[in-house]
């Protein structure tokens, strides 16, 4: 019996099977302004020859599974031939949903893993809990860790102890990357040039040049000033899809501080925007967003935990997700939380290498289990008592 592992995020999906390496492909479909009438799934994107304008068809809306059409052709093109040749007949799941995740979505779930792929067997867990399974394996001495999972849509903040979470410590901040690339947008512009409908370009500018401050205002002060003393100001040209396929950051000995470029490039100088951007993680009011930020959220959750644990979470805080790539990001959440903790506690922020495929990895690892067999539904058990067994054995 082999094991399919899906890490099924909002923006892209982790993929691969237990004994495998992880596949990142993104999880929606795409219509290219040239050609409206093709929709191109998953990792077809690289067939679009010109993803100026790309509109995206994304299965969730605010971090829930909604549109079950496009989550459909998604999973049938991974499950496929082209890609992971899936046998049901020989294949158990391990697939991961948000926290607190509705009901319905729940079933629908079941529905089309059990009745319409027909897997032997099926996990649903959420993606933190397989981070903290992966982070126990390795410090298998800790006995409490809290994982940060900053994504697409959402960050949740959710202490685990013994492998258990701790309903009372979940904490949810409305900001993701979405959020991040649309104000980017925004702030472009109105900034510069109109780029409302490039969110695929712009979400590159943001991976290539954003980073999080250690200190907000002296970067602001660097960034208003003129001239080669702005070591804050980066000059980043912009794809034409003909010559340039990927926009691309100047090098700094290339920049141009005084007039045009004399090249038919097209350039966006960006200065506070670098920083600016990413700090909405930190402090979500800048925009409206009446919630904590991340540092502020991670020690909220913390003080909800009985007394005696609270000291091994400080020293177990885990970073997942793709905004944890941020250059900074982990540095930044160190400083700000060691500042709002007592001094007698020991604060150790773990990053590992890969954000993004880490809860993947501890899916893997959870398939290794002599325990497995024990956590999923088979498909018996699911055609006998429905989806009541789902609801108890599952976790959500």
């Amino acid at each position: 019996m082999t094991t399919l592992v899906l890490d099924n995020g909002a923006y892209s999906a982790k993929i691969g099977y237990s004994h495998e390496k992880v596949s990142v492909i993104p999880n929606c479909q795409f219509r290219s302004k040239t050609s409206r009438l093709k929709t191109f799934t998953a990792n077809q994107l690289d067939e679009i020859k010109d993803p100026s304008g790309l509109f995206y068809i994304l299965p969730f809306q605010k971090g829930y599974l909604v549109n079950w059409d496009v989550q459909r052709k998604v999973w049938d093109h991974l499950f496929g031939k082209e890609m992971f040749k899936v046998d049901f007949a020989d294949t158990s799941v391990v697939i991961t949903e948000p926290y607190f995740n509705f009901t319905s979505i729940q079933e629908s779930m079941n529905e089309i893993l059990f009745e319409e792929y027909q897997f032997q067997a099926a996990l649903r867990i959420n993606a933190g809990s397989l981070s903290a399974h992966r982070y126990f394996q390795v410090n298998n001495q800790e006995l409490c860790c809290i994982v940060v999972d900053s994504g697409f849509s959402f960050t949740h903040i959710v202490p685990y102890c013994r492998g258990k979470k701790m309903k009372d410590g979940i904490c949810r901040i409305n900001v993701g990357g979405k959020l991040l690339t649309n104000h980017l947008k925004e702030i472009i512009s109105y900034r510069q040039l109109h780029v409302m409908d490039e969110t695929h370009v712009i979400n590159q500018v943001k991976e290539d040049v954003c980073y999080v401050s250690q200190d907000f205002y002296k970067d602001m002060d660097i960034a208003q000033l003129k001239g080669e003393d702005n070591t804050v100001m980066r000059d980043y040209v912009l794809p034409d899809f003909s010559s340039i396929k990927k926009g691309f950051c100047k090098p700094r000995e290339e920049m141009n501080f005084t007039g045009k470029y004399k090249t038919g490039e097209q350039i966006l100088r960006l200065a506070n925007e670098r920083f600016a951007v990413p700090e909405m993680l930190f402090h979500p009011s800048d925009i409206g967003i009446h919630e904590m930020g991340i540092p502020e959220a991670l020690v909220n959750s913390i003080n909800n935990m009985p007394e005696e644990m609270q000291p091994h979470f400080y020293k177990n805080i885990v970073l997942t997700g793709g905004n944890a790539l941020f250059p900074g990001f982990r540095d930044r959440v160190y400083k700000e939380v060691r500042s709002l903790t007592p001094t007698d506690f020991q604060v150790s922020v773990l990053q590992p290498p890969n954000p993004i495929s880490y809860p993947w990895e501890g899916g893997k690892l959870l398939a290794g289990n002599p325990d497995f067999d024990e956590m999923v539904v088979t498909r018996e058990d699911y055609e006998e008592n429905g989806h009541f067994i789902c609801e108890e054995k599952f976790d959500i």
